[in-house]
C-alpha cells in the first residue's frame, strides 16, 4: 500500500486538533484511525506541532527545507530512509531526527504509529 500524497496546502493547514490545557489522549487518537493512513496535528506547541501519524506503506520522497522534523515511534517499526541509502530502523519508543532540507521517505513495517515534531507550517517539497 502507498500512502496518498497530501497537497502541500492541505499539509500546512491542517488544523490543531486539541486546544492548550487539554489533556490528550494520545493511544486512543491512535486507536481511533483506521485508514491505512492518517497525519493529523494533535497540539501546537509556540511554532511547533506535534502530529500523530498512523501509516501503513510507504510515503513519498520528500524534505522540508526549513524544518527539522523529530520522529518518535510508539507502535510498530518505522524504517526512515535518507537520499544516498542510509535507512534509519526505529521500534517503539525510539525515536530519530531528521534535519531540515533532507530529502527523506518512511516506510511502515505493518500499521505502525508514530509521533512527529516539526513546524506548524513546514513548507514541505515533495520528488516523485
Amino acid at each position: 500500500m502507498v500512502s496518498p500524497v497530501p497537497s502541500v496546502d492541505s499539509y500546512v493547514n491542517e488544523p490543531v486538533q486539541h486546544p492548550p490545557l487539554t489533556v490528550v489522549d494520545v493511544l486512543a487518537e491512535a486507536a481511533a484511525v483506521t485508514d491505512d493512513y492518517r497525519n493529523q496535528v494533535l497540539s501546537k506547541v509556540n511554532t511547533s506541532c506535534l502530529r500523530l501519524a498512523v501509516v501503513s506503506g510507504q510515503y513519498p520522497w520528500h524534505k522540508h527545507p526549513r524544518s527539522d522534523e523529530l520522529f518518535l515511534v510508539v507502535e510498530g517499526q518505522l524504517e526512515i530512509e535518507v537520499d544516498g541509502g542510509e535507512i534509519l530502523h526505529l521500534g517503539p519508543w525510539q525515536s530519530a531526527v531528521v534535519p531540515a532540507g533532507v530529502i527523506h521517505r518512511t516506510r511502515a513495517v505493518g500499521r505502525t504509529v508514530n509521533l512527529c515534531f516539526e513546524d506548524l507550517a513546514a513548507d514541505t517539497q515533495f520528488f516523485r
